[in-house]
């Protein structure tokens, strides 16, 4: 049997629906710089034999990032991802 969980009261749909339209457009411009940095690091690695461990993070957060979109593009939280909340943190936070 499922518990009740009290969640929180539902936003009106069409605020939904403009949140949702601009996080779509984040979601496009973060995987580009995803798809960016991995070919960063790829030619880092080919050169340098190891990956740079700044981008490593940052691509983790940014994966997390995405993450948090799609979760609330599914109507699965009602949890804003940034900047209207936190930008994840560690590999904990995002699941990895």
């Amino acid at each position: 049997m499922k518990e009740l969980i009290d969640l929180p009261p539902p936003r009106k749909l069409w605020v939904r629906f403009l949140l949702m339209l601009l996080l779509a457009a984040a979601f496009q411009l973060a995987a580009s710089v995803l798809l960016f940095i991995a070919v960063l690091q790829l030619v880092l690695a080919v050169a340098t034999g190891a990956a740079n461990v700044r981008l490593r993070v940052f691509g983790c957060g940014l994966a997390g990032y995405l993450g948090q979109i799609a979760v609330f593009e599914c109507f699965d939280t009602e949890t804003l991802p940034f900047p209207f909340g936190e930008w994840p943190s560690n590999k904990d936070e995002i699941g990895l």
